[in-house]
C-alpha cells in the first residue's frame, strides 16, 4: 500500500513490499519502492527503490538510489547510486554514477551536463 510518512525534517512517501502499482506515479517529494510498479515514476525529488523492490518501466527524478530491481530506463538530474544489491537492466541517464562492488548493470550509461556540451 501506497503510503506518506512524514518524520522531523522530512517527506516522503512509500510502497510497502508486497505491494504493486500498475500505471503512473507523480510523486512531488522523494519516494521509495519495497513493493512492486509496472510503469513509470515521475518525481521530483529522490527515488529509492528498497532490497525488495523492483519496478519495471522508467524511472525520471533529481537524485535515485537502487537497491532492488529496475528494469528499463532511468534519467537523474543529479545522482544515481547503484549499491550493492542493486541490479539495473536498461538505460540510464545521470550526471554522476556511483556503483559498489557487486552489484549489476546490464544496459547503456550516458553521463554529464549536455546543455553545456550542446552549447559549445
Amino acid at each position: 500500500m501506497a503510503t506518506q510518512q512524514q518524520q522531523p525534517g522530512a517527506l516522503y512517501n512509500a510502497l510497502t513490499a508486497g505491494s504493486k502499482i500498475i500505471g503512473t506515479v507523480v510523486a512531488d517529494s522523494d519516494f521509495r519502492v519495497d513493493g512492486t510498479v509496472e510503469g513509470d515514476i515521475q518525481s521530483t525529488g529522490k527515488v529509492v527503490i528498497g532490497e525488495q523492490g523492483k519496478i519495471k518501466g522508467t524511472i525520471v527524478c533529481q537524485n535515485a538510489e537502487i537497491m532492488g530491481k529496475l528494469e528499463g530506463k532511468i534519467e537523474t538530474k543529479h545522482t544515481l547510486a547503484l549499491r550493492a544489491t542493486g541490479n539495473i537492466k536498461g538505460d540510464v541517464k545521470t550526471q554522476t554514477l556511483i556503483v559498489e562492488p557487486n552489484a549489476i548493470f546490464n544496459g547503456s550509461c550516458s553521463m554529464g551536463k549536455e546543455e553545456a556540451t550542446a552549447k559549445k
